[in-house]
C-alpha cells in the first residue's frame, strides 16, 4: 500500500479551542477524583490471577477533601499537542451527542441519554495475564503517576464518518510498563464494563458482552496510543467512555475500548468483539485503509461531522509514522 505523508500545520491552541474550555483546571482534576494516596496494587504477589473484575460501586463520585484539593492545585494538563494538522476541531456538542456505545443504545444520540446514570466513582481496573505485577488498581492510583496531556487527534469511524477531538490523557505505553509485561506478552486485551443494571441495553443482546478489544504489544507501546480521561479540558463524559478509555488514532473507532475495567496481557491473539461476530467486515487490526472497503460501503472518503462535503480518507488516518509496525504485511489481508 502506498503511504503518503500528509503535511502537518501546527497551530496555536487558541485558534482551535475556546479559552473557556481551559480556564478551570482545578475543577477538571477535582472532578477526576484523584486521591492523595500513592499507587497501591492489590494482589501483586506471586499469585498469577487477580480477584475477579467487579463492577464499580453504585456509590457515585467520591468527594475530594481539603487535603486532596490542595494537592490537585499543583497538577495541570502539562502539554497540548495538535496532531490533526490544520483541521478544524469538532464541536463539543457533536463529540458528546453522536456516539457508538451499544451498551447504552444503537442510535447515535442514545448514549448521551442513557449513560447519565453510569457511576464512574469509585472505579477499579483489573490487570491480568502475562505480567509480573497483576492485581486490582483503583482509578485514582492508575492515573495519578502520569502527567496529563491534551492531544488533538482525528477519529475515523468504520462507518465512514469522522471527527477531530481534543482528548486529555497519557501514553498507553507508560501505563502498561508499570505492570511489567513479561516475554510472553505479545498482545494486550481491553474489557469494557458490562453491568446490566447500569447499561440496560445489554439486555437486547446486540453484541456479546463484555465488549473486548485488543492490539499487539508493539502497537500498544507506540507513542500515539493514548489512554483518555477527558476531552475539551473536561472530565470524559459517560457517553464517550468514562472514566477511562483507549484511543489509537490510526485505527477505526471500534478499536477504542470504552469504560475499561480490565487489561489482560496474552501470548496468543485474543478474541475481539466485532472481529468475532463479523471477521469479514471487521479485521483484528482495524487500521484505517482507504484502499480496503467495508463489504457494504467504500472507505475511500469520509463525512466529517460539521462539514458539508466529504473528504478523502488518509492511510492510517493520516498518521504515517505507524507504518513501520506493519512492514512486510499484506494490509489487504491483515485489515
Amino acid at each position: 500500500m502506498l503511504i503518503r505523508v500528509s503535511p502537518q500545520y501546527p497551530i496555536k491552541s487558541s485558534e482551535i479551542t475556546s479559552e473557556s474550555t481551559y480556564q478551570d483546571r482545578r475543577r477538571f482534576l477535582a472532578q477526576m477524583g484523584l486521591a492523595t494516596a500513592g499507587m497501591a496494587l492489590a494482589g501483586c504477589s506471586d499469585a498469577k490471577t487477580p480477584p475477579p473484575v467487579a463492577p464499580p460501586s453504585a456509590a457515585g463520585t467520591a468527594a475530594t477533601d481539603g487535603a486532596a484539593s490542595a494537592e490537585l492545585a499543583a497538577l495541570d494538563v502539562k502539554t497540548k499537542v495538535n496532531m490533526a494538522g490544520a483541521e478544524k476541531v469538532s464541536s463539543f456538542e457533536d463529540i458528546t451527542n453522536y456516539n457508538n456505545f451499544y451498551e447504552f443504545g444503537t442510535g447515535k444520540g442514545e448514549p448521551a441519554n442513557y449513560a447519565k446514570k453510569l457511576k464512574t466513582r469509585p472505579w477499579s481496573v483489573a490487570i491480568e495475564g502475562e505480567c509480573d505485577a497483576p492485581g486490582m488498581i483503583d482509578l485514582e492510583d492508575l492515573i495519578k503517576p502520569h502527567a496529563l496531556e491534551e492531544r488533538i487527534y482525528r477519529l475515523r469511524c468504520v462507518e465512514a464518518w469522522s471527527m477531530v477531538i481534543p482528548w486529555v490523557g497519557f501514553p498507553l505505553a507508560d501505563l502498561l510498563k508499570r505492570f511489567k509485561p513479561n516475554s510472553k506478552a505479545k498482545f494486550v486485551q481491553f474489557f469494557t464494563l458490562a453491568d446490566v443494571e447500569q447499561m440496560p441495553m445489554i439486555k437486547r443482546g446486540v453484541l456479546p458482552y463484555p465488549y473486548r478489544e485488543a492490539m499487539r504489544m508493539d502497537e500498544a507501546m507506540h507513542p500515539l496510543a493514548f489512554m483518555v480521561v477527558g476531552l475539551y479540558g473536561k472530565v470524559l463524559p459517560n457517553q464517550n467512555g468514562a472514566p477511562i478509555r483507549l484511543m489509537a488514532p490510526w485505527k477505526y473507532g471500534f478499536k477504542a475500548a470504552k469504560s475499561i475495567v480490565k487489561i489482560k496481557f496474552t501470548e496468543t491473539q485474543p478474541e475481539t468483539t466485532w472481529n468475532a461476530i463479523g471477521a469479514a467486515e471487521y479485521g483484528f487490526y482495524g487500521n484505517v485503509n482507504p484502499e480496503v472497503d467495508h463489504p457494504r460501503w467504500s472507505q475511500a472518503s469520509e463525512r466529517r461531522l460539521g462539514e458539508l462535503f466529504r473528504k478523502p480518507t488518509l492511510p492510517f488516518n493520516g498518521y504515517p509514522e505507524v507504518a513501520p509496525l506493519y512492514a512486510g504485511m499484506d494490509l489487504r489481508r491483515y485489515y
